[in-house]
């Protein structure tokens, strides 16, 4: 096992070795019930479909990936373990990548485990599960940004608490920078280049268009990219906080 293996294993049990996992479990999965049949009026829709799950998880991401990510780095920068882990043969961006996978996985158990909805509709109804199979996928990749977001920000500061205002801030921009109200601010000042630029940024523009059943080959570029540059922002900022 390489050494990105070997920290995602340390990071991934170690959620599992406190309350931390099984709390942010249970809170996701009870705030994904609250939003799908309560407020979303699941039954009420009647159409075999998730979108009363979905439409709100962009919302429900919003609050919970910061919570993940602050602790990234953080914690370890707060507790001085992140010198120990420096001087371990491991590299920066080995730890970054490790560190990174294990909190997607939590994050990924968490969506994986709202299965019973999607049986739910398939008792109910007909519904076209390749589209929810491509939501479950941008879901997925969503989750993933916003995480990395955090994990750059984590690395920026000791505090927690100000990686996760950080983080929780920066997101929302991300996801309203494609929302029309947005678009017609800016529309009557700003270039067009700088509108077009705003909507490709914004993460719940490249969502909508993967719950739409069609995984277009620009959208997964676009969570790629937004991931790994992020990731490559975190070594850079745990290397320039090394050196201070």
């Amino acid at each position: 096992m390489n050494m990105t293996g070997i920290i995602f294993k340390r990071e991934f049990q170690g959620y599992f070795a406190t309350p931390l996992a099984y709390i942010f479990i249970v809170i996701f999965l009870v705030l994904s019930g609250i939003f799908t049949f309560y407020i979303g009026r699941f039954y009420d829709r009647g159409q075999a479909d998730l979108a009363a799950f979905f439409n709100y998880l962009p919302w429900l991401y919003l609050i919970l990936a910061p919570a993940v990510a602050m602790r990234l780095w953080s914690e370890e920068r707060n507790s001085g373990t992140i010198e120990l882990l420096m001087t371990l043969p491991v590299s920066t961006s080995q730890a970054v990548i490790g560190k990174f996978l294990a909190a997607w996985g939590i994050m990924g158990i968490a969506l994986g485990l709202t299965f019973p909805l999607w049986i739910t509709v398939n008792y109910l109804g007909e519904p076209d599960n390749g589209v929810i199979f491509a939501t479950y996928l941008g879901s997925w990749l969503m989750a993933g940004g916003f995480l990395a977001i955090g994990s750059c920000l984590s690395a920026a500061t000791k505090s927690q608490v100000i990686a996760f205002v950080l983080t929780l801030v920066l997101c929302f921009v991300f996801v309203v920078s494609g929302f029309p109200m947005v678009q017609d601010f800016f529309s009557e000042w700003a270039p067009l280049w700088l509108l077009d630029g705003l909507s490709t940024l914004s993460i719940l523009s490249h969502f909508d268009a993967i719950s739409r059943g069609v995984i277009d080959l620009r959208d997964l570029v676009y969570f790629a990219a937004m991931i790994g540059c992020w990731l490559i922002a975190t070594v850079i900022v745990i290397n320039m906080k090394k050196a201070d």
